[in-house]
């Protein structure tokens, strides 16, 4: 199951649980970028087309499998120790990197040697309406960070280094460990720097664990702000019942 790649500068993992549908575009705008990339899957055992997806990639991926895990930050984990790469990011199995992405975060990182990281802009893609629209994406401000996620996980790149010295995503948690890590990566590594281009695509749909586990996510949420910034800001709260409740409802 393995396709070797001379000299790769990205590492990427890509989780993937039931997602056949989107997973040939994902794998694609990974392996079409201009950086040389390892791209490592791993399947949670789906019983949808999944695995044919793979193994139609197979030759151009640097390892996959297929079997039963220990979840989404676990195998994202798995991926990334497997490679070697100097930067090191992930690609959730229906996102998308868009053409170029790779080259422009690795070359804000060389630009910005004390930077653990790098993130760029998104665009949302909404699959029930087909409309396209940015994520909330801000230059990084640690109080702005406790307020809301600023940073879109599909539009980012990771020093290697780095990734390291914070030991990877926290498998504990399951629905916002992106947010978590931004956190101790700044705790530990210093403020990541942002590119303002658009990198990544984020796709909505009615199967996303944000849509289907929103209280969940919230309290997640909620818990990873206080660990890390010491208190929970008022905003949280009072957007509770809407980003919980009244989004539940209308879809």
């Amino acid at each position: 199951m393995t396709a070797l790649r001379d000299h790769p500068a990205v590492t990427i993992a890509v989780p993937s649980f039931n997602q056949g549908r989107y997973l040939g575009a994902a794998l694609e705008s990974a392996l079409d970028q201009d950086v040389a990339a390892e791209v490592f899957v791993a399947d949670g055992g789906s019983g949808d087309d999944s695995l044919a997806v793979i193994e139609r990639f197979a030759p151009r991926l640097a390892g996959w499998r297929s079997h039963a895990d220990r979840g989404q930050a676990a195998a994202i984990n798995e991926c990334i120790a497997r490679g070697s790469a100097p930067y090191v990011c992930w690609l959730n199995s229906d996102d998308l990197l868009l053409p170029d992405a790779l080259a422009t975060l690795v070359s804000a990182l060389q630009a910005a040697p004390a930077a653990p990281m790098a993130y760029a802009r998104a665009w949302n893609l909404v699959e029930a309406t087909g409309r396209r629209e940015p994520v909330w994406v801000e230059p990084f401000d640690e109080r702005r960070l406790a307020l809301r996620c600023i940073v879109s996980q599909p539009a980012t790149l990771i020093r290697r280094s780095a990734w390291e010295a914070v030991g990877g995503l926290d498998e504990s948690l399951h629905m916002v460990m992106d947010y978590d890590l931004w956190w101790r990566l700044y705790r530990h590594c210093g403020a990541p720097c942002f590119v303002d281009a658009v990198t990544g695509v984020n796709r909505e749909h009615a199967g996303t664990k944000t849509r289907r586990h929103r209280a969940r996510h919230y309290r997640e949420a909620i818990a990873v702000v206080r660990r890390h910034y010491g208190r929970v800001p008022l905003k949280w709260w009072l957007y509770q019942p809407y980003a919980v409740w009244f989004k539940a409802l209308t879809g």
